[in-house]
């Protein structure tokens, strides 16, 4: 072939080359488009299809940690108290759930039942966590008291399923309410119920970090503080008032006991004020008596409900007088002034329940806002008003009825039962912590100071256990951290494996038949616009 023919050849070819590069080279960018538009509708498609499924309220966190503060643990003696307790590794799962083997149960406060308490340890469930709500005034009256007596009755008993106790937080508010409308569904049908528990539903796992074996604590410090008010007579009879400044609940670090024991505390650090001042002028000191103020760690004998049979009730004066019989056998006592009775010296308790083992006695729920300041400072007002008519025989016949000692300058003061109350219950006074925690230490040197400022011969006793047989024994790991996280079933991966696999299906599809949907695409777009 001569040159010129190669030559003529070689340009033909090219312009053919050329011609299908250019034909070629349009296609791209509509095979572009088009595979990103198809790529974007499948994906929404599959974002809806798994939201329409499955809408979680929590935020995307992969774990969450918490502190959790654990239920009461202590033996009396050879009687066992509490839970005993404390690793948890556990899914999460609502009181509702029909199963609850191996779970761990949630409740809030209005759920937690002494019905479901014992299912829940019928069914061995691994743990019970109850939210606790930051303001627990908004809890109703009626569920308030139901709580109570729930949890007086669980303290009263021994058990292995560990018992938690956490402070509310939209964490954990927003698990309750993921849990609970799981358990919802299994009303649903059975399609629904396996489509979300295995393949949308989000399972939560409850972790305690901590896993070292619970201890006994026998070295607990009891402090007893005393003081005096001398009357101008040395013999004069002695009358001590004493109240216990420590508190009871089913969560020691959740103890703040401002109704038991708060009140009585403030009412006995106002009583030592108004006298102290009566005492300290030689004209209005009295002969009649000495008063002996104390405040002391009630213990097991105080904080701790204990069974007593009932009494009969004598009214007199607006007065409530309960004639009780101690009974000798118990190694406890049910009222405190039973201590001085066994001693044959009159002793009686002032409080405004009936029942020593009432519910209202010890409770974590027992806080600030429940007490009412007005019939607290009423009460303090008759407790002064009837010493002093026994101090100074205001009593006998004669003395003219109305006369009221404490007014005026005298009086109770409503800003110091305020700020007594708040600054007792700012702290959590379980007996295993005053002697523990800094914050709690220097509570009891606060109750000292104020002891001297006002009482004569200020003492502080510190008592402690025999370790070897100790009275009462406590246990440690009150306080823990607490994980939660988020894990997916198994069969999730599958459901996802396969909508990834049905996503790159349908790219595939598109690319290999690229040229049919072009040809549709462009007489549908013709269509449009003849």
């Amino acid at each position: 072939m001569c040159p010129c023919a190669r030559s003529n050849t070689e340009v033909e070819e090219g312009r053919k080359k050329a011609s299908r590069e250019k034909t070629a080279g349009g296609q791209p960018e509509i095979t572009t488009g088009c595979h990103i538009m198809l790529q974007s509708t499948a994906a929404i498609a599959l974002l809806l299809c798994v939201q329409s499924l499955h809408g979680s309220a929590l935020p995307a966190v992969s774990s969450y940690e918490f502190t959790a503060y654990r239920m009461q643990q202590y033996n009396l003696g050879q009687h066992k108290y509490g839970c005993r307790g404390a690793i948890v590794v556990a899914e999460a799962r609502s009181a509702e759930e029909p199963s609850l083997t191996r779970r761990c149960v949630i409740m809030k406060v209005e759920d937690f039942t002494t019905e479901k308490y014992s299912e829940a340890q019928r069914q061995n469930a691994a743990a019970i966590l109850i939210l606790l709500p930051q303001n627990i005034s908004s809890i109703p009256h009626n569920a308030v008291e139901s709580f109570m007596v729930s949890e007086s009755e669980t303290l009263q008993k021994e058990t292995l399923m560990p018992v938690y106790v956490a402070p509310e937080d939209e964490q954990l508010l927003c698990m309750y309410e993921e849990v609970k409308q799981a358990a919802a569904t299994r009303t649903s049908s059975i399609f629904v119920r396996v489509l979300r528990s295995m393949v949308t539903a989000t399972a939560f796992q409850i972790l305690v970090i901590n896993n070292a074996p619970i201890k006994a604590t026998t070295d607990n410090a009891i402090i007893t503080l005393e003081g005096v008010l001398l009357g101008a007579v040395e013999d004069a009879p002695t009358i001590v008032i004493a109240a216990h400044y420590d508190s009871f609940g089913l969560a020691p670090w959740l103890s703040y006991g401002a109704d038991s024991n708060a009140g009585g505390v403030t009412i006995l650090i106002e009583l030592a004020r108004l006298f102290q001042k009566l005492y300290s002028s030689p004209r209005t000191r009295p002969h009649e008596g000495k008063v002996d103020k104390c405040l002391y760690k009630a213990d097991e004998h105080a904080a701790i409900p204990m069974n007593f049979p009932a009494v009969p009730v004598v009214e007199q004066d607006n007065m409530l007088l309960e004639k009780d019989t101690i009974n000798l056998v118990e190694s406890t006592v049910a009222w405190e002034h039973e201590r001085y009775s066994l001693r044959r010296i009159l002793g009686f308790t002032l409080s405004h329940l009936e029942d020593p083992k009432s519910e209202l006695r010890g409770s974590m729920l027992d806080i600030m806002s429940k007490v009412d300041f007005r019939k607290l400072k009423r009460n303090g007002i008759i407790i002064a008003e009837a010493l002093a008519r026994y101090m100074y025989n205001l009593s006998d016949k004669g003395s003219p009825k109305d006369v009221q000692v404490f007014k005026g300058q005298l009086d109770i003061q409503d800003s110091r039962i305020s700020s007594l109350m708040s600054f007792l219950t700012s702290v959590p006074r379980a007996t295993q912590l005053l002697d523990k925690e800094p914050s709690h230490i220097l509570l009891v040197n606060s109750l000292e100071h104020e002891f001297k400022r006002y009482l004569q011969q200020v003492h502080r006793h510190t008592f402690r256990q025999d370790k070897r047989d100790p009275d009462i024994t406590f246990f440690d790991q009150m306080s823990q951290p607490i994980v939660m996280y988020r894990v997916k079933p198994a069969a999730f991966d599958l459901f996802l494996g396969g909508c990834i696999a049905a996503y790159l299906g349908i790219v595939y599809y598109a690319i290999q038949n690229f040229g049919f949907l072009y040809t549709k695409l462009k007489a549908a777009v013709k269509t449009k616009h003849h």
